[in-house]
């Protein structure tokens, strides 16, 4: 009767066994996925934030510089150099997001310190 006991006890540890570690790897799996879909989501909103800030840099400088041909009168020249630099300026804040700039910091002066006591 022990026997028999000791083997039914045996079989449900082996049945209990391979149930959990068909969970763990089904749980393995759905992290593997979930972990795969934020990073696909990261990279949707950085691409789609690199390209409104760029499209945006680009109809800011040519609404200003139709704005300024528009009251002074440089009919098309205000427009053609505000929107070249409209495009200058949205191609560095693309290498600012990707991080091949630097960005800028206030607190670093450039050419050295003229002030610094020794």
């Amino acid at each position: 009767m022990t026997d028999n006991d000791d083997d039914s006890l045996e079989q449900r540890r082996d049945a209990l066994s391979a149930k959990l570690a068909a969970r763990e790897r089904s749980e393995a799996i759905e992290t593997a996925k979930e972990k795969q879909s934020e990073e696909s989501r990261k990279g949707m909103a950085l691409g789609l934030k690199i390209s409104s800030e760029f499209i945006a840099a680009i109809a800011v400088g040519a609404m200003l510089g139709y704005l300024i041909d528009r009251f002074v009168g440089t009919t098309p020249w205000g427009m053609i150099i505000l929107l070249l630099l409209g495009f200058c300026a949205g191609v560095l804040n693309v290498l600012r997001a990707m991080g091949m700039v630097a960005t800028p910091d206030p607190g670093v002066s450039r050419g050295g310190d003229m002030n610094h006591k020794r």
